[in-house]
């Protein structure tokens, strides 16, 4: 059987997933993108619903798998509450302490630098804008990928998370991919 893999820039507000069993739901689902997804897709890794940016498809669960591992960098873009100081990139690059499943759990040492603010779309939702006092963008790569995990980190450092767009999975770039856009691809990573 040939497997089908996808890059897709997952859009404020959707799901990372095909269907849902929770009643009530009121998020947009990747099902409903304009696009003929074949049986068996399966979104490697998540990002949450207030979330957006790179998703990656795929029908091979081996593929996933390895995807999802510690292996594979992931890097994300995130714009925070304030004006972030040495301090607290420090900290993140080191490791920071957050909650996952109940328990405290310090996350592994990664690389975070401060950036330029990103050309992205305008969110459907929109972040709060300047009157509110100063935001930072920040690139934090990591390999694991825990629970709201790049949320709680800046938290953790005093600075909440805003806006959180995932840019990059090993070596597939998000691009100029507007959201909802989806592109199939021979394979996920080189």
């Amino acid at each position: 059987m040939e497997h089908r893999h996808f890059i897709i820039h997952k859009p404020y507000g959707y799901l990372s997933q095909f269907i849902t069993n929770q009643k009530g739901n009121k998020n947009k689902l990747l099902s409903e993108l304009t696009f003929d997804f074949p049986d068996n897709t399966m979104a490697i890794g998540r990002l949450d619903v207030k979330s957006e940016g790179l998703l990656l498809l795929t029908t091979d669960g081996k593929t996933s798998y390895h995807i999802t591992s510690n292996k594979v960098e992931k890097e994300y873009y995130a714009q925070v509450n304030g004006t972030v100081t040495p301090e607290a990139i420090e900290k993140l690059k080191s490791g920071v302490e957050i909650g996952f499943d109940g328990k405290k759990y310090t996350t592994n040492p990664c690389k975070v630098a401060i950036i330029n603010p990103p050309n992205f779309p305008e969110r459907i939702k929109k972040v709060r804008d300047d009157r509110h006092g100063p935001t930072s963008w920040l690139s934090i790569t990591l390999r694991e990928g825990k629970f709201r995990q790049v949320r709680k980190m800046t938290a953790a450092v005093g600075f909440a998370t805003l806006r959180l767009v995932r840019v990059r999975v090993g070596t597939v770039h998000l691009e100029n991919l507007k959201p909802g856009e989806v592109i199939e691809v021979t394979k996920l990573l080189t």
